[in-house]
Formats: structure tokens, sequence, C-alpha cells
């Protein structure tokens, strides 16, 4: 998940299989409608049948705007790595976000389970656009930038979904949903702990700046995802 104004196969929890694909479908202000496809790992088993649609909406304010800000950033996530291998042709880089890629259309694939088209932020092309040039500006001066971009990215993500999952409990009438927010949370400090890694603890200003850029653009995207 990520917000850009800003890999590994997911936990598996003894739960149905959700579908292999989906899509998100967005009209935008010319009433034009895209897809951004969303494929589903074959290994995920988190289950999602009792969440969408009408229980969706059903559920308290505060859990969907959540819920509607996470499937914002799954999506802007899947934009970044698109934007990262639009530009990159280092090897270690591509590998990398092409890994991390698959898992984040998983997550997304999810989200589309549990979040309704009607439920969803109306910003998708904001964030089509906004999470490719997170992804592709860094691509543009290499690894470092690359990787010291997606563990800010990440490191945002991980607090995100922890402000959730405190608020749910596993006994809870939400347990099921709180699971996936915990297994979706995992890939993510696991994608953060690979970033960190593999980034130099030696960041020249210009990267450090950026990377407060893209903390305090996901946060302020969050926002504008539960609002819009």
């Amino acid at each position: 998940m990520a917000f850009g104004f800003m890999t590994s196969t997911a936990p598996t929890s003894p739960h149905a299989s959700v579908r292999s694909e989906a899509s998100v479908t967005q009209t935008d202000s010319h009433g034009e409608t895209s897809e951004l496809k969303a494929v589903a790992a074959p290994g995920a088993v988190i289950d999602t049948a009792g969440l969408a649609g009408p229980l969706f909406n059903s559920l308290p304010r505060w859990l969907q705007q959540e819920l509607r800000s996470d499937h914002a950033g799954e999506f802007g996530a899947v934009m970044i790595y698109r934007g990262i291998l639009a530009i990159s042709r280092d090897a270690s880089v591509r590998e990398f976000a092409e890994s991390h890629l698959r898992t984040e259309q998983e997550h997304l694939a999810l989200m589309e389970e549990i979040v309704p088209a009607a439920g969803r932020t109306l910003l998708l092309p904001l964030w089509r656009v906004m999470g490719w040039l997170t992804g592709a500006l860094p691509a543009l001066f290499g690894r470092q930038a690359v990787f010291a971009t997606i563990e800010a990215v990440e490191t945002f993500v991980d607090h995100h979904y922890q402000q959730q999952i405190v608020r749910l409990t596993p006994e809870g009438k939400h347990g099921s949903l709180r699971q996936v927010l915990i297994d979706c949370q995992a890939d993510e400090v696991s994608h953060r702990d690979e970033a960190a890694s593999l980034a130099s603890p030696n960041r020249n200003v210009l990267t450090r700046l950026w990377c407060a850029v893209v903390g305090s653009g996901s946060a302020a995207a969050v926002v504008a995802a539960k609002r819009i």
C-alpha cells in the first residue's frame, strides 16, 4: 500500500481464497472509464466474502473511511511500482519492483473485495498519476533513490495500518477484517525492511528532503481519500 504524494507472498490465514483477478474501474471528469487490473497471487487465501457490498455500508463510518484510504493506497502502490519499472533499467531495482508489484496487486484485489465501487475515493485518477510519478521520479536518479522512497512510503503505511488494527479486537465482529489488515501490514513491513537493507544510510540533502515530502504527502493523501 502506498500513497504517492507522497514481496514476498502474503502471510496466510485459515480462510477461503479470494478471486484471482479483480479490476478497479474509475470514471474521470469527462465520463470516460479506465481500468487498472489487480491480479491476486495464487497463494492469497484471505476471506473477504463477508465484507463487500451491502455489509461494507453497515460498517462504522470511521472504518469505511479507513478502508477507502486503504484501497486508494494499494491502488497508488501498484502505480508506484509501475512507474519504477517504466523508467529503471537497473536489474536489481527491476527485480525488487516486480516482486513487490505482485504483492501490491494481491493487496489491491483484496481491497476490491472489501470496498465496493461506490465506496471508493473519487480521486483514483489523481492517485494513478501521482503514484506513477512517485515511482518514476526517483528511478531517474538511480537505485538508492528508489530504495529510500519505498522505505519512506512503507514506514508511513505501517503506521497507518497499525492505527486501524488497534481499534479492532480479534474477538469482535470485525475480527476477520482485522486479520486482513494485519496480513497486509506484515507485507508492507517486509517491503520497508528490504528497502532499508538495500538503501545507503548516507543520504544527501535532496534525498532526505524527497523522503520527507513523500511521508507528508502520504499523510495528506489519506485525509483526502477519507473525505472524497
